[in-house]
């Protein structure tokens, strides 16, 4: 067996797949196809993780609002089924992915504050009993309060019950575990499409009080990174079909 029919070997049997990016990078660069197949394929040799759940970390990274590689998404959903996730599972990291794309809402209730306080309006929110009994219940079911959620109570009133009832759903009826569930928060947060820092940080603190190890989480950076390759995936084709029609 030659250098090219070993490196597509090895893709085919840990990858699960050959795609035509892969094909171009082999007659391209194949010395740069099998560094990016050490790359992708670390987490599993780790082990760290269940190969399910790594599946999960590929399935937020391209459902993500932020990227939307609907095939990817597809794949990776295909493979977590056959390494042995329930569909209830599935659907608990789609709609974790979900919730993770109201980081606008992060970013932007604060910055809307901050520019009230600079125009010289009264910027203090101040919660009713009501209010905080709300909000006392979400920190407790999903360990945090989204940055900013003190003051959607004041002036997105009609948005906040519906924001809480919709992202508390996977907190309450969900079955991954907690930290699980925060390796999905993670991968979204760190994603290289939209990177949120402090969202990460934030998930990562909450992963570890959950009993996530240091390497557990590195793996899930690692995962989520991973979507970079995706570059390769939609202008590698394209390339090789121009070169081969000139």
């Amino acid at each position: 067996m030659n250098q090219d029919e070993d490196i597509k070997s090895r893709i085919e049997r840990l990858r699960g797949y050959w795609h035509p990016f892969h094909q171009g990078l082999l007659e391209l660069s194949p010395d740069y196809l099998d560094a990016y197949l050490a790359f992708q394929h670390a987490p599993f040799v780790s082990a760290n993780l269940e190969a399910k759940v790594c599946e999960f970390i590929y399935i937020a990274v391209d459902g993500a609002v932020s990227h939307l590689y609907a095939s990817g998404a597809a794949r990776h959903i295909e493979m977590a089924l056959a390494k042995g996730a329930s569909k209830a599972e599935v659907l608990e990291v789609i709609q974790l992915t979900t919730l993770s794309a109201h980081m606008t809402l992060e970013a932007g209730m604060p910055a809307l504050l901050a520019g009230m306080g600079e125009a010289g309006l009264d910027a203090t929110v101040s919660l009713n009993s009501e209010q905080q009994a709300r909000k006392d219940s979400f920190v407790e079911l999903a360990g945090y309060w989204p940055e900013g959620g003190d003051a959607m109570f004041v002036y997105a009133p009609h948005f906040v019950d519906a924001y809480l009832r919709y992202a508390e759903i996977p907190y309450r009826d969900g079955p991954l575990p907690p930290k699980v569930k925060e390796f999905v928060r993670i991968a979204v947060c760190a994603t290289p499409a939209g990177p949120q820092p402090e969202s990460v940080r934030r998930h990562i603190g909450l992963a570890l009080r959950h009993g996530a190890t240091p390497a557990e989480i590195a793996d899930v950076l690692q995962l989520s990174s991973a979507i970079a390759i995706h570059t390769c995936t939609t202008t590698v084709p394209p390339l090789m079909t121009a070169v081969s029609s000139k």
